[in-house]
């Protein structure tokens, strides 16, 4: 009861502080997307359902209602605007925890989190049947009840899909590459299927990230990533080289060509807009691209071959 007390108080002050008319809301679609890429980056012990039935509800709301489903145990609350004092005199922790993330934006350092987040089940395929529906939206019809296109006049359009292996399941579409007004290579992702056949480095750039599109790498740009992560503007490029058996003279070569490579893979993500990750599968692999590059962002993933 207290508890529950503390947070109408605290919907209350958030309520007399905003400047905003209720009337300048964003659309309940558009909140929703909104609300469902805000808690992709949060741990939640429920595959994330509390997030998605609520997701319609502005975000305060929101937190009210999934804040107990939340890993608490991995998320960490600062307030570092000070706007949350009065929460954490009359409610301990939670108090404080459910004042800092129901703030219309989060501040810089006030959620931390630990460990990597894997997106939420139930998030993730609510994030993709959204992005479906836009690549395709006569598929989903009109919210006013006008009548979905024939499923044989949206195939038409559709371009031609590559055969899908044996036991692959379904998978996202694959449109064509979109190109901007200049008729240049643009920064959507498009995913495609996985080029060459090593099924331990695709397996790895599938899982880990994990890989939005399973079975796919996305081009960005013109240029191919291994995957793009769920939830996140981050592209990866996976490396499965078993690195620690190599000599060192031929070390230094791969180091050399790999560095080259990696850098202009990140200028092409960081110019779209995307963070970019590079995954090898050992500590030793990790410390020589480093030691070559301190700005790469590299992560071991511990695949194998």
């Amino acid at each position: 009861m207290r508890f529950r007390a503390c947070i109408a108080i605290l919907l209350f002050l958030s309520g007399c502080a905003a400047t905003e008319p209720i009337t300048k809301e964003p659309a309940a679609r558009d909140r929703r997307i909104a609300n469902l890429q805000r808690a992709a980056a949060l741990p939640w012990r429920d595959d994330g359902r509390c997030v998605v039935r609520e997701a319609s509800q502005p975000w305060p709301e929101l937190v009210e209602r999934c804040y107990p489903a939340l890993d608490h145990d991995r998320v960490e609350f600062h307030d570092t605007t000070g706007r949350c004092a009065i929460a954490s005199t009359g409610a301990a922790a939670m108090g404080l925890g459910f004042c800092v993330l129901a703030a219309p934006e989060i501040a810089v350092g006030a959620v931390i989190v630990l460990g990597v987040v894997v997106v939420a089940v139930a998030i993730t395929e609510a994030l993709d049947a959204y992005e479906l529906r836009h690549l395709y939206p006569e598929e989903a019809g009109t919210a006013r009840g006008a009548k979905a296109a024939p499923r044989e006049t949206v195939a038409k359009r559709k371009p031609e899909l590559e055969p899908e292996p044996a036991g692959q399941g379904r998978q996202p579409p694959v449109p064509p590459v979109p190109v901007d007004r200049t008729g240049r290579a643009s920064c959507e992702p498009v995913p495609v299927p996985h080029a060459g056949e090593d099924d331990a480095h695709n397996e790895c750039a599938d899982t880990f990230p994990p890989n939005r599109y399973p079975g796919h790498d996305v081009l960005v740009n013109g240029k191919r990533f291994d995957a793009l992560q769920i939830g996140v503007r981050v592209l990866w490029e996976i490396k499965t080289h078993q690195f620690d058996t190599y000599s060192d003279f031929l070390r230094d070569r791969v180091i050399e060509e790999q560095v080259e490579e990696l850098q202009k893979d990140r200028a092409i993500a960081e110019a779209c807009g995307y963070d970019f990750i590079v995954g090898v599968s050992s500590a030793a692999h990790k410390a020589a691209l480093v030691l070559q590059d301190p700005r790469l962002n590299v992560v071991v993933t511990g695949c194998k071959r």
